[in-house]
């Protein structure tokens, strides 16, 4: 059961929170009086995620949240605190590694938000940390669920991406992880809001930053899960851009490393030549203009070459 623990001293601080989820049944709430009380919870529970104050008597909550990150390091830790201060903040993040930071007074949706996220982010490691590829599969149609348009888009990816990667001549232990890192790219997808992801027009920038924000989201939960270095390039540098203009990090060329270079072209020909929420799918012959219009901007030239006989294959496959 998704579990949540929240420690403050205040009992009308506790009623509150215990008011606001009143008609969730999908979250299981426990609550401690102390920093003391709320490690004894942890020691014995498995708890998806701690919210502890900040200031109170005894054991505060940034010597809590170190404590609960030594006995469960997976548990998502979140720092509350009527004290906005910038110095308790950057404590919490460098001493608890504190996933979020909330000020009080605070808006009851988006706390269930945060809370939300983090659950998400929790489940996200969880499952990564399982070295099960049905797992996998089956986190990505998770993923889908939030977005309808895309309905087979991380299994499509991982066949046409391990079709090139075999072209390339990796090797079998890459190429499958290859495959497991298709499966995942989008896997940061999860704390990105439906209404974002199923928007029907032009994001306005601030959503746009939300939205990219799912390589940076989905590549620490993977790196978390202690998955291979070849899934976290991919979940991390699928967008970015072989003129360096792509997100989160702006690399170019071969700084791109060779594995996000194979996912991207695989991604963007099934963007391409599927539905969307903003335009019906392309046919066959305008995708593969707009891919080669694409090549030497976004897409590496060299693996362009390679991959074509296998859209063309995937076309005349039906």
């Amino acid at each position: 059961m998704r579990t949540v623990l929240f420690v403050d001293d205040e009992q009308p601080i506790r009623n509150a929170i215990e008011r606001m989820y009143l008609e969730r049944d999908d979250v299981r709430l426990l609550f401690a009086a102390s920093g003391q009380e709320g490690l004894e919870v942890v020691e014995q529970e498995e708890v998806w995620v701690v919210v502890s104050d900040y200031l109170m008597p005894g054991m505060r909550g940034i010597e809590l949240l170190s404590k609960v990150k030594a006995i469960r390091p997976d548990t998502v830790r979140i720092m509350m605190t009527a004290y906005a201060d910038l110095s308790i903040a950057i404590d919490a993040i460098n001493k608890s590694e504190a996933y979020r930071f909330v000020t009080k007074p605070w808006n009851n949706q988006e706390l269930m938000s945060v809370i939300d996220e983090s659950l998400m982010r929790y489940q996200l490691i969880k499952t990564l940390g399982n070295n099960d590829e049905t797992l996998y599969l089956s986190l990505a149609q998770t993923v889908e669920l939030k977005d309808h348009y895309t309905k087979g888009h991380c299994d499509r990816v991982a066949r046409y991406a391990v079709a090139l990667a075999q072209a390339a001549g990796l090797d079998e232990q890459r190429i499958n992880d290859i495959k497991h890192g298709s499966w995942l790219h989008d896997c940061g997808k999860i704390g990105v809001p439906e209404g974002l992801l199923n928007f029907p027009g032009r994001l306005s920038e601030d959503d746009l930053e939300t939205v990219q924000q799912h390589p940076r989201w989905g590549s620490e939960v993977a790196l978390q899960a202690r998955m291979s270095d070849t899934v976290i390039n991919i979940i991390l540098y699928h967008h970015e851009r072989i003129d360096g203009k792509g997100y989160p990090s702006g690399l170019s060329g071969e700084h791109i490393p060779l594995e996000a270079r194979i996912v991207a072209i695989a991604d963007v020909f099934d963007a391409l030549y599927s539905d969307r929420p903003y335009r019906k799918a392309y046919d066959f012959d305008r995708a593969l203009e707009i891919l080669n219009e694409m090549t030497e901007s976004h897409l590496d030239p060299h693996l362009m070459d390679l991959f074509r006989p296998i859209a063309e294959e995937v076309r005349d496959n039906g």
